[in-house]
């Protein structure tokens, strides 16, 4: 459950916390697309430092990005297998065929830091506001209602597909399923491989878990028609608005984060394109 849950520390008291959330959001999306852009290596390290003073400031738990970016690092990790080994001309080391390269290995470094920026630059956007005040702070900045209902919708619905797969994986424990002796020995190797009663019964869950999902929604989407949602005057679920004053008046830190912020950005861009 804590997985989904990427507001939980929300409620902290730190000058990113205390940021006005269109103002950050604005800002901390600009520095994303600012990251995104970077393609030389002398901008790495100005990149990595930018995101650690950002994580600093945010006083989110180091516990707390390391298991957000457990499952992401996956995909990561295939690329960083690979590429260094197939990608590029120049050889580094060699033993036998095994070829480390150079042009591979330097893109690895490049996709790497962009890859943990970015992702860390989110994680203190999502996890220093209530999720619903994101939403909210999008629909001011012009988000149709219709996406900002739906991703919250989704967000919600996250956790009861969650509690359905903990529920399911429950019984399917409770009926002997991984307790052998012979099933822990095989999970105790290197490369472990389900066998094919494994697999049938892994697709079975998975099977279920998608048409519980599915008949879930129709049965969500069949009550909100019944209560009028989408009619002459749709009422959103996200209508209500953040506060109506300037944030540039309300506190000066916003405006000198944002500008500092913006600088930030711009400085990458400008950076990238004449260096």
């Amino acid at each position: 459950m804590a997985t989904f849950k990427i507001d939980e520390y929300a409620h902290l008291d730190s000058v990113i916390h205390r940021w006005e959330p269109r103002s950050k959001l604005v800002a901390l999306v600009v520095l994303i697309f600012a990251f995104a852009f970077v393609e030389k290596l002398v901008l790495l390290p100005g990149m990595v430092a930018v995101t650690v003073a950002l994580f600093a400031l945010s006083r989110l738990p180091l516990p707390f990005l390391r298991s957000r970016l457990r499952y992401p690092g996956l995909f990561l990790l295939g690329i960083v297998l690979l590429l260094p080994w197939f990608s590029g001309s120049t050889v580094l080391w060699q033993w036998g065929w095994l070829t480390l390269r150079q042009e591979g290995t330097l893109a690895v470094l490049l996709i790497a830091c962009r890859f943990l920026c970015i992702i860390t630059v989110v994680l203190v956007l999502l996890g220093t506001i209530p999720f619903l005040t994101t939403i909210k702070a999008m629909r001011a900045l012009g988000l149709p209602p219709v996406m900002a209902d739906m991703m919250l919708l989704t967000y919600r619905y996250l956790f009861d597909v969650a509690n359905n797969l903990a529920t399911m994986r429950q019984a399917m424990r409770l009926r002997g399923f991984g307790q052998g002796a012979r099933y822990q020995q095989r999970r105790r190797r290197l490369w472990f491989v389900p066998d094919g009663r494994d697999l049938r019964l892994l697709a079975s869950l998975t099977g279920t878990l998608f048409i519980r999902s599915y008949e879930q929604s129709e049965r969500v989407y069949k009550a909100m028609r019944l209560r009028g949602y989408g009619q002459r005057q749709p009422q959103s679920f996200t209508a209500a608005a953040l506060p109506s004053a300037n944030p540039y008046f309300e506190a000066p830190w916003n405006a000198i984060a944002t500008i500092i912020t913006l600088l930030i950005a711009a400085t990458f861009f400008v950076a990238q394109l004449w260096s």
